[in-house]
């Protein structure tokens, strides 16, 4: 009887055993084969699919590396449905929505940021190595991530700006197109030329290199100060950075004030006069003369 009931034990032990190295075999030939699969297969398939649509390396790293977390999430789904534990995915998916939703809500900006980069990578309203100005801030994109965007001032400092001020704020981009339109107001005085001023402006603008004769520059009359006339020079330049922008930007003025020297023409400025007269009321010099009295009688006094 005790043999009975030994061998019965020995064969149930056996049969467990054997159904986990079963359940162990079956999740390593899912898990693996579905990693090498994805691994070998789907992410070069999609990085190929992505580099022949143009976009750049930040992009194709960003889907290599979410292809391959999704490659090792599926090997795992599959290996546990091969090795018979359907209620395991269940209970996996069930807490992994809710650590989903709870790690949401405490990561919101985190979360927005992440989104934000990748509208920016995908939408390219910049790139690394332009001059952007937004905010009241400027500086030229040292480096995109996904998180953050890091931009260095001309003043050559850094500046780690959340990829959610960039994408839900106006941004400048000076370097977006190949040619820039500047524009600078000259004043001259009311008694001078403005046609003799105008040639002396346009003359200038074609001794600077730097600056583009077509589009050709110009010059209009945009205002009547309280003390010059203002004459505002357009001009383009080309290929723009900011270093070529305020280069050219100040050998043309330069040029043009001194021209306007040479030639007579006043640059005036704002002059400020101050007029009136001072008042003293009778009654406050009445008390100052009563004040002085009284000094002057004590000090007999004390004598």
């Amino acid at each position: 009887m005790d043999s009975v009931v030994l061998q019965t034990t020995v064969d149930e032990l056996l049969a467990t055993f054997s159904g986990y190295v079963t359940n162990v075999i079956g999740f390593l030939v899912g898990f693996l084969a579905t990693y090498l699969i994805g691994k070998f297969v789907l992410v070069p398939l999609i990085r190929r699919v992505l580099k022949r649509r143009g976009f750049d390396r930040t992009v194709l790293s960003l889907g290599d590396s979410v292809m391959s977390a999704v490659v090792v999430v599926l090997a795992l789904s599959i290996g546990f449905m091969s090795a018979g534990f359907p209620r395991f995915l269940t209970a996996a998916a069930t807490l992994g929505g809710a650590l989903a939703l709870a790690i949401g809500f405490a990561a919101q900006d985190l979360i927005g940021n992440f989104v934000a980069g990748i509208f920016i990578i995908k939408d390219k309203p910049f790139e690394v190595g332009d001059w952007i100005e937004w905010d009241g801030n400027a500086g030229r994109v040292e480096d995109i991530d996904l998180r953050v965007s890091r931009v260095r001032t001309f003043d050559n400092e850094r500046i780690t700006v959340p990829n959610g001020d960039l994408a839900n704020n106006a941004i400048t981009n000076p370097v977006a197109y190949d040619t820039l339109r500047q524009k600078f107001v000259f004043g001259i005085g009311y008694d001078d030329d403005i046609d003799h001023a105008t040639d002396c402006i346009l003359e200038e603008a074609e001794d600077v290199d730097g600056i583009l004769s077509d589009p050709a520059p110009s010059v209009r009359v945009t205002e009547l100060g309280d003390s010059a006339v203002g004459l505002q020079s357009r001009f383009w330049i080309d290929d723009p950075s900011r270093a070529d922008f305020v280069g050219i930007r100040s050998e043309y003025v330069q040029g043009v004030k001194e021209r306007f020297d040479d030639e007579g023409i006043d640059m005036p400025y704002v002059h400020r006069q101050l007029t009136g007269e001072v008042e003293v009321l009778e009654s406050v010099a009445d008390g100052v003369a009563g004040e002085q009295s009284v000094e002057a009688t004590g000090n007999g006094s004390s004598d």
